[in-house]
């Protein structure tokens, strides 16, 4: 099949090669992340539902998830939740089948419920989270949908993926990574609500670390200075694997023990306590926020994996730089690639794919033109895999 792909060079400089870079990563336990897990999860759970009952995936969106902070008195040695965090799920989703009522709500809030559950260690979901599913409904005649014989696109929409990471950008990814899958398991008093933002200048490194530490894990302001202290201590060991850059590590930068200021929460999270959580609004679906880097400002998370654009050309334009640079053997420095679709039309084949290149160093385009429009026809030949990857873990969304 003929697509519309188009290669050319890259005119930039190379991300190594500017002097200031700045990349974030917002942690699982952050709000906006928290919106993003129970959009996705949701969204999972009814493909799952649709799946088991006819098949088939059929239309819904589920990217519209809200979370209002709640109000909290974190004490050392364990303060409460007074009022408890409130998540709103909205969007849409097939509700009926030929006349066929589905329990798409109880499939919705099960899901979220057991997302949240599964993130968050020291939150009970049963006294301090308030659920609220208002998805709208829609029916279908599905002689209709299997009679449909492309997917088609949702929007007109495009989506950027880039790579590979620079330094600085596995730095940020596998510092929050630790922090949260590792060092928690450790180092109890360690919440779930991490952010890292990195900062190079030239050839160092700047890491700003925000960790909601558990105040019941704590006796006073000196355990949690020294908690502090490990953080950025066993943090430090972390990055000395990853790059030989000098790293400055700073941790909650914001306390004032001396007027009594500490990050301290009853649950681990932020949003116990009025911080505000929305889809899109955190990581990209690479996992990080990167300003140096093409970014898309589409949410990834909550929307169907099957025609909506905004979701599967994010996942398949990283997939597609990532394999270039892999299968260029060395000879790809940086490459960025972005897909627009046009609605109406078939979602694998696109009004436009463009692959730029910055190849590396003596190597000219015409030698990895050919592996990376191989790379990009094959990716479209197998866009039809992006569902079964993502209800199978082998694609994350933020």
């Amino acid at each position: 099949m003929a697509r519309n792909i188009h290669i050319e060079p890259l005119r930039a400089v190379h991300i190594e090669d500017q002097d200031i870079e700045l990349v974030e990563r917002k942690g699982i336990g952050h709000p906006d992340s928290v919106a993003d897990g129970i959009a996705e999860s949701v969204s999972r759970a009814l493909c799952r539902m649709y799946l088991d009952e006819y098949g088939k995936i059929l239309h819904h969106n589920t990217d519209e998830t809200q979370i209002v902070g709640g109000a909290s008195e974190p004490t050392f040695g364990g303060g409460q939740v007074t009022q408890p965090i409130y998540i709103l799920m909205v969007g849409r989703a097939t509700t009926e089948v030929d006349g066929e009522k589905l329990p798409y709500r109880q499939v919705a809030l099960d899901a979220a419920k057991k997302y949240v559950q599964s993130i968050a260690a020291h939150l009970n979901v049963d006294k301090q989270v308030e659920f609220d599913c208002r998805i709208g409904s829609g029916s279908v005649d599905l002689r209709g949908v299997f009679e449909q014989k492309a997917v088609l696109a949702n929007d007109t929409s495009f989506g950027v993926g880039f790579a590979p990471y620079s330094e600085t950008e596995k730095l940020v990814l596998e510092s929050e990574r630790f922090l949260t899958l590792k060092l928690k398991k450790k180092v109890k008093a360690l919440g779930e609500d991490v952010k890292v933002m990195g900062f190079r200048s030239g050839d160092g490194i700047r890491l700003t670390v925000a960790a909601a530490l558990v105040d019941s894990e704590l006796k006073d302001g000196r355990e949690y200075a020294s908690v502090c202290e490990e953080i950025r201590d066993r943090l430090a060991d972390q990055a000395a694997k990853l790059t030989t850059k000098p790293v400055q590590i700073d941790v909650n930068t914001a306390d004032d023990p001396e007027l009594g200021r500490y990050y301290l929460t009853v649950t681990g999270l932020s949003m116990e306590a009025g911080d505000d959580g929305s889809v899109g609004r955190g990581n990209r679906a690479n996992g990080l926020i990167t300003p140096n880097r093409p970014m898309s400002l589409e949410a990834t998370a909550g929307k169907n994996p099957v025609n909506h654009v905004g979701k599967i050309y994010n996942l398949l334009s990283h997939l597609i730089a990532h394999d270039i640079v892999k299968e260029g053997n060395g000879n790809v420095r940086e490459v960025h690639v972005r897909i627009l679709s046009q609605i109406g039309k078939p979602v694998d084949e696109p009004q436009i794919a463009s692959v730029q290149i910055l190849p590396a160093a003596g190597v000219k385009l015409g030698q990895v033109q050919k592996v990376a429009d191989s790379v990009t026809q094959r990716w479209f030949d197998q866009i039809g895999t992006i569902p079964q990857r993502l209800l199978t873990d082998k694609l994350n969304v933020f």
